[in-house]
């Protein structure tokens, strides 16, 4: 039954959507615990308003059987878990709730020269500004996507970036060489009425709006094509990438910490497990041993 015909299930979305306003909790996340919630009333074929203990280990042994990555089965948890905490006041329903262990993966790491040739290769001077922006400064799709003119501080040569992730603002590093390519990007753009004064720095086909997240993808997926590198790649593997070679540079990692955002230094630690040129300066305790002369 529709929301539009039911009315009680109308209400009980409206509560916990204030609910989710109340706590300021970002759009994406209010629709992905719409999404959980909804798959719980689907799996129980009615409101959740009455679910119990049960119920939830019904529902939790349902998103394993069915297939669900460990990633999703814990999105859908979070957001049954804020229904339960906030909407409903059910706090000791929680309890029932299992989180699942994630397999921790290495991200994708390019070099140097790779990641030269994947920016040489991007279609397009707006594109090829955004990608530098995400590697230079090691910013999320996202913070480069809402970037603004009056962002770039070429005085202070700092990035302003307003509410990334964790509704947090930070300043984020702006090298001369990629400062220089930001302003050749505004000289092409400017006359050509692509940006505008005090507008999204990449703006979309129309310019009251900024570039979206799948055309940056697009776009990354198309140099890597064009460059010849058959490692997988995304717009997040360019901020991988800053952090890794800066740890390669013998920067402190407690700086890429705050260059990155990161709310733990031990999420900026992982990148110490794919520095390579760290890797290659380690010793192995085989290189203490003789070879063994040739037996007959």
């Amino acid at each position: 039954m529709s929301e539009e015909k039911n009315p009680a299930v109308s209400a009980l979305r409206q509560r916990m959507i204030e609910d989710m306003t109340a706590r300021r909790l970002c759009e994406n996340t209010q629709a992905a615990h719409i999404r959980a919630v909804r798959r719980l009333a689907k799996f129980l074929g009615r409101l959740p308003d009455a679910v119990n203990g049960e119920d939830l280990r019904r529902f939790q042994l349902h998103l394993a059987q069915i297939g669900l990555s460990p990633i999703t089965i814990n999105a859908t948890v979070y957001g049954v878990r804020f229904f339960l905490e906030n909407t409903l006041d059910r706090p000791e329903l929680v309890r029932k709730l299992r989180l699942m262990r994630v397999e921790q993966r290495l991200p994708v790491i390019l070099s140097r020269e790779e990641v030269a040739r994947l920016i040489e290769a991007t279609r397009g001077i707006k594109y090829q500004t955004a990608l530098s922006v995400a590697y230079g400064a090691g910013l999320r799709a996202g913070e480069v996507i809402a970037l603004k003119s009056t962002d770039v501080d070429s005085q202070r040569m700092v990035l302003r970036v307003e509410q990334g992730k964790g509704h947090k603002d930070r300043y984020a590093m702006l090298p001369p060489v990629l400062l220089e390519r930001l302003r050749a990007w505004w000289r092409y753009a400017k006359p050509h009425g692509l940006v505008r004064d005090g507008g999204w720095l990449f703006p979309g086909r129309n310019p009251i709006n900024p570039i979206g997240p799948r055309m940056l993808n697009r776009a990354v997926h198309e140099a890597a094509r064009a460059a010849g590198i058959e490692k997988r790649v995304s717009m997040h593997t360019l901020r991988h990438c800053f952090a890794t070679h800066l740890l390669e540079q013998k920067e402190d990692v407690r700086v890429i910490q705050v260059l990155l955002g990161h709310k733990k230094l031990s999420t900026t630690a992982t990148y110490t497990h794919v520095a390579a040129e760290l890797l290659q300066q380690v010793v192995s305790p085989i290189q203490s041993q003789r070879p063994e002369p040739p037996t007959r």
